[in-house]
């Protein structure tokens, strides 16, 4: 006869069951914890990218430009493709060239930005950054301002910008061969 009373007996099976259910429900949830969102497995660009130092350039009406230093921690190039704010109707990624004079024109970069594997890019005044067209109210200094990035695997982030003052900036914009109006910002 067993020195345990049967009700000790009783719960024993029952926690022993109770674990073994337990496992087995483990193990099933386990691959789905594991998964990735991509089918791929790869990791997303909106997870590999980080941006630091990150500010946009105060103005009243019309646009402003963003700027700071996009890091890519992947083992890939990441190619930025778009950005959007609702501080303004439309965000472009844009760089400053400079013409056969050597005098500077803005205009929207073709095929996006890209971050090399491992490395930056900055976004700053008189190169390549981002460019609010039509602003909705004020970009007052010291206020903060959201921007989402959004990647050419479709994948986003959400980062946000300190307005700052800043005077310089004397490119020209030329959208489209139009004539080229005074700079605006970046």
């Amino acid at each position: 006869m067993s020195q345990y009373p049967s009700s000790h007996r009783l719960r024993t099976t029952a926690v022993r069951r109770f674990g073994a259910v337990a496992a087995v429900s483990t193990l099933a949830l386990l691959p789905l914890a594991c998964s990735s969102s991509s089918d791929s497995g790869a990791a997303k660009s909106a997870d590999e990218v980080t941006v630091a130092d990150q500010w946009i350039k105060a103005a009243d009406t019309g646009v402003s430009a963003a700027f700071g230093v996009l890091e890519n921690t992947g083992d890939q190039p990441v190619t930025l493709v778009a950005a959007s704010s609702p501080a303004s109707a439309k965000v472009e990624i844009h760089e400053v060239v400079a013409d056969a004079s050597g005098d500077k024109t803005m205009r929207e970069k073709q095929g996006g930005l890209t971050i090399p594997a491992h490395g930056s890019t900055t976004l700053k005044p008189g190169g390549e950054h981002l460019m609010f067209i039509d602003l909705k109210e004020p970009l007052r200094t010291g206020a903060e301002t959201p921007i989402t990035l959004t990647f050419a695997d479709g994948s986003s982030t959400t980062i946000t910008a300190q307005v700052r003052d800043f005077v310089g900036g004397k490119e020209n914009y030329n959208p489209s061969g139009a004539p080229e109006t005074p700079a605006h910002g970046g």
